[in-house]
């Protein structure tokens, strides 16, 4: 049907009667393609229904996810963004929309810029993890540092990367930023150094507090003898010197702050064995009665844990498992609490 545009010395009552015509006409042809039309969203909705069960059962996303967990889901979405495509497109031309689709087909490259410029942020990010995803950094439960931020990997999403804190908090760094910045990772190597500084006085051999110092941190089982521990003069200055020792642990069977607590405690112990204690930055006198020398506590040789801290374990496998399900919005239950 063609409109025909009404007559300048038309009345209104004539205008709207046309009117009135047209829009019965277009009811009636609309209600004579329902059937086709239901079918067409029917298939439409097939298409999503079957994305979706494709992408959870394909063999190739299960074997690729293996090797890159982070890779998986960017698969899985394409899948589903693809089956679903091809449903409106069946759907549009069982409608008979052809032109229409040729349209929409011509236009998605100028949609897609408008698209880009208006929500560059978000596409910024979404091609960042996607780059992420390809070079793998990072695995799931690694350590890292990003930029200044250290904390464990939860998991890599479409818009950002989340880690959790040494204090268990949630924290999010958009890709774009954990794609640009210095990232460290702690986890790929799992032999890992310690160092500290201690400060001896002048009258002190540094010769013998080397020595001592270096067998101290050897005794401890924690310690790796291949690379083994160190020591040098740091530095000197008019209240002592400072010596730096070193020493190696296998991060995956004990903790660095914990070795290197009890490095310090060894060393420091040892030293005074050996009659070296460190300076005295101003003159102090003790009066002390002789028979309360005895009394006062001393280091004994007792070993302290230097086994891997697992205090966030539980934590970051449940916050994986969140995202795994896809709510890592929701708040993390708190740990059950004993009676």
């Amino acid at each position: 049907m063609t409109f025909q545009p009404a007559l300048p010395h038309a009345t209104l009552s004539d205008r709207f009667t046309a009117a009135l015509d047209q829009v019965q006409e277009k009811l009636v042809h609309l209600l004579a393609s329902a059937p086709l039309l239901l079918l067409a969203l029917l298939i439409v909705f097939l298409s999503i229904w079957l994305g979706g069960v494709l992408s959870r059962r394909m063999r190739v996303l299960r074997r690729i996810s293996q090797s890159n967990p982070y890779m998986e889901g960017l698969l899985r979405n394409t899948v589903k963004v693809l089956v679903g495509l091809a449903g409106v497109l069946v759907a549009l031309d069982l409608l008979g929309a052809t032109s229409l689709v040729g349209a929409v087909l011509g236009s998605a490259g100028v949609v897609g810029l408008v698209l880009g410029f208006a929500f560059k942020d978000i596409a910024e990010n979404y091609v960042a993890g996607v780059l992420l995803s390809i070079r793998q950094p990072f695995s799931p439960g690694d350590s890292v540092c990003i930029d200044v931020h250290e904390g464990s990997v939860i998991a890599l999403t479409s818009r950002a990367t989340v880690l959790m804190t040494a204090e268990g908090h949630h924290l999010q760094l958009p890709n774009a930023l954990v794609f640009k910045s210095v990232l460290l990772n702690y986890s790929r190597n799992p032999q890992r150094r310690f160092n500290f500084d201690l400060m001896v006085g002048h009258g002190a051999s540094l010769h013998t507090a080397l020595d001592a110092g270096i067998a101290a941190i050897a005794a401890i089982d924690a310690v790796l003898a291949d690379p083994a521990p160190d020591g040098s003069v740091f530095s000197l200055d008019n209240d002592g010197a400072v010596l730096r020792f070193t020493g190696w642990i296998n991060q995956t069977r004990n903790d660095l702050t914990r070795t290197r607590s009890e490095a310090l405690r060894r060393v420091r112990r040892a030293l005074r064995q050996h009659g070296i204690a460190p300076p005295e930055a101003r003159t102090r006198v003790n009066l002390v009665r002789n028979d309360v020398l005895g009394t006062l506590p001393g280091e004994n040789g007792q070993e302290r844990d230097t086994s891997v801290d697992h205090t966030l374990d539980e934590q970051v496998d449940r916050a994986q498992r969140a995202a795994d399900a896809g709510n890592l919005l929701e708040p993390t239950p708190p740990p059950a609490v004993g009676p």
